[in-house]
């Protein structure tokens, strides 16, 4: 499943050029801190072993990596991948003293990793940026073990009609915010544009089913702005 958006040449290399070294601030501002709620939730999903090692694709600046290794007395090994250089080079600043963390350049679409070779994958805010929802899927199932869990944390679809009209408005301001905490305005525009036009927790539910994921099921976060979906290769 093709995202359209994303096909626009450098379109996303672009938005994130310019936004990774305030990228967590500017979560904290949009989401007014939620989003580590958020991401710890996802971990606890996980429960997390020493014993278990992880792939988190789309690291962007590595929280999900951080949060996973305390979780595991910084036993676990993680495998961190983001298409984006300048991501990547930011993240592992923050565990420049971590042997058992490494980083891989490349899409959720084509993951340079082995298959079979991962207990977990995690993808935080990252599968609404891919070209090809379908094909991250299939790399998902691809590099994890047999028994390996998937679990993405993303923006969803709201069901309270009052709510969504407040999120909504809410939204419309978040590129103002953009710019007032990184300078530009249009990384958020896009952010927002993604958000709206990203598929709901049920179609993307029946896209892990088609990608052979067993036991699959979402749960809503916050109402419904954002949900985990996760899945088992059996």
């Amino acid at each position: 499943m093709k995202q359209y958006l994303q096909q626009r040449k450098g379109l996303v290399q672009g938005v994130f050029n310019k936004v990774f070294d305030k990228y967590d601030t500017m979560n904290d501002f949009m989401s007014l801190g939620a989003h580590r709620i958020w991401k710890k939730n996802l971990i606890l999903s996980l429960n997390p072993s020493k014993n278990k090692n992880l792939i988190d694709v789309a690291c962007g600046t590595g929280d999900i990596a951080k949060l996973y290794i305390k979780s595991t007395n910084e036993e676990a090994d993680i495998m961190c991948v983001d298409p984006n250089i300048n991501m990547i080079n930011y993240s592992k600043k923050q565990f420049y003293n971590f042997k058992n963390i490494k980083w891989s350049l490349s899409s959720a679409e084509n993951l340079k990793i082995k298959s079979n070779s991962y207990d977990f994958y995690t993808i935080s805010f990252g599968l609404r940026n891919t070209k090809n929802i379908k094909k991250s899927l299939e790399e998902a199932y691809r590099v994890l073990k047999p028994g390996g869990k998937f679990v993405c944390l993303e923006f969803s679809k709201i069901e309270n009609k009052n709510f969504n009209m407040i999120y909504k408005k809410y939204s419309k301001i978040i590129p103002s915010i953009g710019k007032f905490v990184v300078g530009d305005d249009k990384p958020y525009e896009y952010l927002v544009k993604s958000i709206e036009n990203f598929i709901n927790q049920e179609e993307l539910l029946e896209l892990m089913k088609r990608s052979n994921f067993q036991k699959c099921k979402y749960r809503n976060l916050s109402g419904g702005i954002v949900a985990i979906h996760s899945g088992w290769k059996i």
